[in-house]
C-alpha cells in the first residue's frame, strides 16, 4: 500500500511542475466556485480566451421567447495553453475577479472543433429531417 501512495505523490509533483500557473484551477491556489457554463470559443488571447453561449429568455410583454447570445472573458491557464483553440466546447467557471473583464476561469475541454461541428450538423439534419415529414404529412 505505501508503494502505490508513493507512486501518486510523484504523479502529482510531475504534473504540478509543468503548470506554474497561480491562477490555475487544477494546479495553482485559485478556486473556482459559482456558476458554469459551456460555450464556444471565438477569439484567443495570451492567458485569455472569449467564450459565447446562447441563451433564450422569455419577454412577458409580448408572451414571446427571444434568443440570445452572451460573451465571457475567461482566465486560460498555462496548462491548457496548447490544448484549446478557436471553435472548441469548453467549461468555464467562476472565480474571484482576476481583473476588471475577467471574473471565470477554464475548467477543461469538453468538445474539439471537429467533434462539436459534427455534433451540430447531426442535430440539424434530425431537425431538417422532422421539418421533411410534417410537410409531406400536411401535403396528404
Amino acid at each position: 500500500m505505501t508503494e502505490q501512495k508513493t507512486t501518486k505523490a510523484t504523479k502529482e509533483n510531475k504534473v504540478s511542475e509543468s503548470c506554474q500557473d497561480k491562477y490555475c484551477p487544477v494546479h495553482g491556489k485559485l478556486r473556482a466556485r459559482g456558476r458554469t457554463f459551456k460555450g464556444i470559443v471565438i477569439r484567443k488571447f495570451p492567458k485569455r480566451i472569449t467564450i459565447e453561449f446562447g441563451r433564450i429568455i422569455y419577454i412577458r410583454k409580448y408572451e414571446r421567447y427571444m434568443k440570445k447570445e452572451t460573451k465571457i472573458h475567461a482566465r486560460l491557464p498555462d496548462c491548457m495553453q496548447q490544448d484549446i483553440e478557436i471553435g472548441d466546447y469548453i467549461e468555464v467557471r467562476e472565480c474571484r475577479p482576476l481583473s476588471k473583464i475577467i471574473h471565470f476561469v477554464v475548467v477543461r475541454k469538453l468538445l474539439s472543433r471537429l467533434q462539436f461541428s459534427s455534433a451540430q450538423k447531426s442535430e440539424s439534419e434530425k431537425i431538417s429531417d422532422i421539418k421533411k415529414i410534417k410537410s409531406k404529412e400536411s401535403k396528404k
